[in-house]
């Protein structure tokens, strides 16, 4: 049977290692919440790309647009001009002026045309990669109201945990309570059982003293401590 403070420390114990438990997934959730958000800032910043380079065959049209206008322009001008000359030479020179505007008008058109079904393509993209990346955006976002409701419910959870190791903590005289904490500092367990003759938290053989100790027949009656690591040891019968 266990002396009764060593009861009192193994409640205390394990409403210790709930707090911390509690806190230790307390703490995680802000570096959770902020993966979801860096996740949510791509599909936003692929959204963007993907309008970027409709927006840029757009301007490319647009500039193709001006220089078919100025073309166009020159054109109207040189057949002016043509029907306005008299000598055979500057006909012909007008003439050719003509034939070579025309044809830069037509490749023009041509890449304007090029460039009008290369939006529709980029549109249809856009559209698409817009429905599926803002149903992922909903998705991460429904995870973060998720993750804060979690908060929220851990530090109730906390909150109480922490009351119980509070009201363990005050069932401890001094001189245990400091025992636990200075032990508890460390590392948890701080009380652990003996078994096979070894400590059950360093796993390391104990000496027939701290095992005699630990059955409850000390000469002091104090706790009985591992030999190793200073734990608080017990006889697991």
């Amino acid at each position: 049977m266990l002396p009764p403070v060593l009861e009192k420390v193994l409640i205390m114990q394990n409403r210790d290692a709930r707090r911390r438990g509690l806190e230790a997934q307390l703490k995680a959730v802000p570096g959770d919440i902020g993966q979801v958000e860096q996740r949510i800032s791509a599909e936003k910043s692929a959204i963007e790309t993907a309008k970027a380079d409709w927006n840029s065959l757009e301007s490319k049209k647009k500039l193709l647009e001006t220089e078919i206008g100025s073309a166009e322009a020159k054109l109207a001008k040189y057949k002016t001009q043509q029907s306005q000359v008299r000598k055979n030479d500057e006909y012909q020179a007008l003439g050719h002026e003509i034939e070579t505007t025309e044809g830069a008008i037509g490749a023009l058109e041509g890449s304007e045309l090029e460039i009008m079904y290369a939006i529709d393509e980029a549109k249809k993209k856009f559209a698409a990669a817009e429905a599926e990346l803002k149903a992922n955006i909903a998705g991460h976002q429904a995870r973060i109201a998720m993750l804060r409701e979690r908060e929220a419910g851990l530090r109730a959870e906390l909150e109480t945990a922490q009351q119980e190791f509070n009201a363990a903590r005050a069932q401890l005289d001094d001189t245990a309570g400091r025992v636990y904490d200075r032990l508890a500092a460390r590392a948890l367990p701080v009380c652990v059982p003996i078994q096979a003759g070894k400590c059950g938290g360093c796993h390391l053989k104990v000496s027939s003293e701290v095992e005699s100790a630990s059955r409850g027949k000390s000469a002091d009656g104090k706790l009985a401590a591992c030999d190793q690591c200073g734990r608080l040891v017990y006889w697991e019968s």
